[in-house]
């Protein structure tokens, strides 16, 4: 989901639905997707493969061929590849590129359009993304990461189709954060403790974030801090508006985007440990309404594939953003859902989706008010059943609410790069879909559902609001996305 707040970051560890955080490469851009998948038969990747300077990881079911310094990997799909090019020698990051694109493709490469240097990591001395000039009707994905380790290059090229590598996204990616110097050993963190939060590291971190609000320019930030079950740290730096006084504290409401999904997650793991539910459960026995595309996808549709991103459906958002308003009935979820056909087996790869997520909370809170409007019964389901066990008093999927109380507004940058205010119209379209990301939160109520991931399903009061089993399968390995 769309975050519509560019005014701050919530600090605090966040517990993605199911599975795992990923760097993807999307139109041309380095962006983080936070939300992983969970599948029964998790895809596993061969070990990783050595050639000239680097180790890298093979995604399962893709091939792999070699040239001289040149390796190329593809997908099942014919219109999609990724070469690996050593380069022994380039003047600069572009030069490098442009030895390896002649390796690899002689004379084929696009036109040079954009290079941007991202801070060196794993090994590397030197990385850099380069993009290139495509015509809209090609519908090509063309990109290189270029990474340098002392004198030597190693170049990374993806060249293809967009729609088959916005499908391979996930496996591209774990090509690409594996790639390493050889010979390279990352830090272990096993056998070493943890430094407490005590009062001069929780001061340490305030201050690193109030400097890093300001250099990025973000007008407010709302955090919390934990540390082995005490909250050590709870408030805010920076203003819930620019150009106003009025700060940002413990208790400011923030749009929470897709941590919503978390929760919707949780709602589930109750109703499993109620018996009212099963993950394994085809989803026509617990909604006999559901369809997705044809018959025979939904007959194989179980509720834990409405939460995995791993059936191979495709995002579909732009129909819910430009076709939608606050006043779109929640069954609209399951209107887009009967249209759309996965594009994939179920647990081949990862294709993250807002639909299916709002889908699984819809059904949730159906199961626990069947005689109730959808959108009525996924809110009084989440508020009896999540927030007001754990104390969560700050949050709401009521945009009145929120907009009537200490709230950070959003803002976004104009046409000249400047600051600026923006409107609320985005989170408003996404209040039709908000178990999949519209619920507002404070730094005070997101620790306490943090405690109670770090607790398994333990209450303050020794109390168990889910059991540790229903609570983990939500974290269960699936669709790798990464290492």
């Amino acid at each position: 989901m769309r975050k519509g707040f560019l005014t701050a970051v919530l600090a605090v560890c966040l517990i993605p639905a199911i599975g795992t955080a990923a760097h993807l490469y999307s139109d041309g851009n380095f962006v983080r997707l936070a939300q992983g998948a969970e599948v029964q038969s998790p895809e596993i990747s061969r070990p990783d493969r050595s050639r000239g300077n680097a180790t890298f990881t093979v995604p399962d079911k893709w091939t792999e061929h070699a040239e001289g310094p040149v390796v190329v990997l593809d997908p099942p799909e014919s219109d999609l590849h990724l070469a690996i090019v050593d380069v022994a020698q380039a003047a600069d990051a572009k030069s490098a590129a442009a030895a390896a694109w002649e390796l690899y493709r002689a004379r084929a490469s696009h036109p040079f359009k954009l290079l941007t240097t991202d801070p060196p990591r794993n090994g590397w001395d030197e990385e850099a993304v380069i993009n290139y000039e495509t015509s809209p009707n090609e519908h090509l994905f063309v990109l290189s990461v270029v990474r340098r380790k002392g004198a030597a290059w190693a170049v990374t090229i993806i060249d293809g189709s967009q729609s088959t590598f916005e499908k391979r996204a996930a496996a591209v990616s774990l090509v690409i954060t594996s790639l390493r110097p050889a010979g390279y050993v990352r830090e272990s963190f096993a056998g070493k403790s943890a430094h407490p939060l005590d009062p001069a590291r929780v001061s340490a971190l305030l201050e690193f974030v109030r400097k890093s609000a300001d250099e990025l320019g973000v007008p407010g930030v709302g955090l919390a801090l934990i540390d082995h079950g005490k909250i050590v740290f709870e408030g805010g730096v920076g203003v819930r508006e620019m150009g106003k006084a009025e700060p940002v504290d413990a208790h400011t409401r923030f749009m929470i985007a897709s941590n919503t999904k978390g929760m919707s997650t949780l709602l589930l793991a109750e109703l499993v440990d109620e018996g009212k539910l099963r993950w394994d459960e085809p989803v026509t026995e617990a909604y006999p309404s559901f369809r997705l595309g044809s018959a025979a996808t939904t007959q194989q549709t179980l509720i834990r594939h409405l939460v995995c991103a791993c059936t191979g459906l495709p995002r579909k958002d732009f129909e819910w953003l430009f076709s939608t308003t606050a006043k779109t009935p929640a069954a609209e979820t399951f209107v887009h859902l009967a249209a759309t056909e996965p594009t994939s087996g179920f647990g081949e790869v990862y294709q993250y989706n807002n639909l299916m997520a709002s889908a699984a909370g819809y059904i949730g809170g159906h199961i626990v008010y069947p005689g109730m409007e959808l959108g009525a019964a996924y809110d009084a389901a989440m508020q009896e059943k999540i927030f007001r066990p754990l104390g969560m008093n700050d949050t709401t999927f009521s945009m009145a609410r929120a907009l009537a109380s200490d709230h950070a507004s959003p803002h976004g940058k104009n046409v000249d790069g400047k600051l600026q205010l923006t409107s609320q119209d985005i989170n408003y379209a996404g209040t039709p879909f908000r178990p999949a990301g519209g619920a507002w939160s404070s730094a005070h109520d997101m620790i306490l559902y943090v405690r109670n991931e770090l607790t398994e399903g333990v209450l303050p009061n020794g109390r168990r609001l889910v059991s540790a089993n229903n609570l983990l399968e939500r974290r269960r390995r699936g669709v790798q996305i990464g290492e």
